[in-house]
């Protein structure tokens, strides 16, 4: 599932995310601030209505959501796991379930290294630990939790 957007708006979403205040960043594309704040109140619906739906197409059990920073958590019914549906700016939209893998043995743990890293740079979180993607992604969406 991809998020419809307009590019404009989500450059200033995920400007917003990253820290930057709605004044530098009508400032950065000579636009008022109000433009900025209607953009990006838009934009933030988008994020919801996408993570909602998310959430809805692979039976998450939503507890808690934040359309400024693009994240859900929740919890999947099926699996009985907690489950996080995120926006990354490189990779679109994503969901991550907390399991116990073998990661080590798995074909995508190349690619979920670069997906957790990747992530973890957008939003300007420090990750200590590099050799497991399980370990990696508890490391990421306990700070995550803690910052919304």
């Amino acid at each position: 599932m991809s998020l419809s957007l307009d590019e404009r708006q989500f450059a200033f979403w995920n400007l917003r995310r990253g820290g930057l205040p709605n004044i530098q960043i009508a400032d950065r594309f000579r636009i008022s601030r109000q433009a900025v704040s209607k953009a990006l109140l838009a934009m933030d619906r988008k994020v919801e209505e996408t993570l909602v739906e998310m959430a809805q197409a692979n039976q998450i059990e939503v507890e808690r959501m934040n359309a400024e920073k693009g994240v859900l958590f929740g919890r999947s019914v099926p699996f009985d796991a907690a489950a996080i549906v995120f926006v990354s700016a490189d990779r679109g939209v994503q969901v991550w379930y907390e399991h116990e893998g073998d990661c080590g043995a798995c074909q995508r743990y190349t690619r979920c290294i670069e997906l957790l890293w990747g992530y973890a740079d957008e939003l300007g979180i420090a990750l200590e630990k590099t050799d497991d993607p399980t370990r990696m992604a508890d490391e990421l969406f306990t700070k995550l939790r803690e910052m919304v």
